[in-house]
């Protein structure tokens, strides 16, 4: 998790020619997506090259809010042990989307990144009005020599695999679920900003994270948790919060703070890993300062034993 094995992201007009390129969103990256990158990494037809869109077409066609289960930076560091050599992010535009599915096969696909290798998911559209569709990509690509994997849907007893799906379990704060899901453990990072210091005022101080706010998160409550510091190899039980402040600051807005367990580390402008790994409960308003930091104290004892921590 604290590795710095990234792979580099490009534009389009950047990246390192020929490709052997999966297309598709990939968020969360689970076991069907890995299914349709790994059709492209086990010869030398290209370099292994996964292609996404950037922002979230909805985002633009619609002016839809569409957080991301993994951030381009995220998604750089879960694609290195898959082999993967780059990762490019197409900038989705409103004349992007006008272009007709065709344009984007020989335009993008053909002409820019020189795919000798193209893979997609089963249900994956593209092109103007959603027109393009498996068959067209393999009717055009064929005509240029290019070899086309098409990866069936990848399904399980609860129905086909999807993104969705994980967005539902971390709505639901079931971070178990969505382990299953992924195939890995759900995380977030962000950078420690100031705050108001009222955890130091009741005993419990918090590194306040600044997260980025295209991040898909969990259901608002408190976490065990493990913290890395980015970069660095050690893990820290913890205790996380997320959503606002109901007893010290009802006005506030919802933050998302950290507590190492019996640790004292300054970690004044850190960049923080956390993996929230059980939901320990909602937020509650209590009545005095006193009862939050026993309740904190309560906090602390439930997330050592979900962490296993003696």
């Amino acid at each position: 998790m604290c590795t710095s094995n990234f792979i580099p992201i490009y534009s389009p007009k950047q990246v390192r020619l020929p490709t052997a390129l999966a297309l598709g969103s990939f968020d969360g990256l689970h076991a069907g997506h890995r299914r349709v990158i790994n059709s492209i990494t086990n010869d030398e037809i290209g370099i292994p090259t996964v292609v996404t869109f950037w922002p979230h077409p909805r985002e633009v066609l619609y002016e839809e809010s569409r957080l991301r289960i993994d951030l381009p930076s995220e998604k750089a560091y879960l694609l290195h042990p898959l082999k993967v050599k780059q990762l490019v992010l197409i900038p989705f535009t409103k004349n992007l989307s006008n272009l007709r599915a065709t344009e984007f096969i020989e335009d993008m696909l053909i002409r820019t990144l020189k795919a000798k290798k193209i893979a997609i998911g089963a249900n994956f559209r593209f092109g103007r009005n959603r027109e393009g569709d498996a068959s067209l990509l393999k009717e055009i690509a064929s005509k240029a020599n290019i070899e086309v994997c098409i990866i069936p849907i990848l399904k399980d007893e609860k129905g086909r695999m999807s993104s969705s799906r994980i967005r539902l379990a971390l709505t639901n704060g079931d971070l178990n679920n969505a382990k299953k899901l992924m195939g890995r453990p759900y995380c977030l990072q962000g950078k420690v900003v100031k705050g108001k210091s009222l955890g130091t005022s009741i005993g419990w101080p918090t590194a306040n994270l600044e997260v980025d706010g295209r991040k898909f998160l969990p259901a608002i409550g408190v976490y065990s948790a493990w913290t890395w510091i980015k970069n660095e190899k050690e893990r820290f039980p913890s205790v996380m919060n997320l959503g606002p402040q109901p007893t010290v600051d009802p006005k506030s807005p919802s933050a998302l703070e950290v507590h190492l367990l019996d640790q004292n580390i300054d970690l004044k402008d850190k960049e923080l890993i956390v993996e929230p790994v059980k939901r320990l409960r909602s937020q509650e308003r209590f009545n005095s300062l006193e009862e939050l930091s026993n309740q904190i104290s309560l906090d602390a004892l439930s997330a050592k034993q979900s962490l296993i921590i003696d």
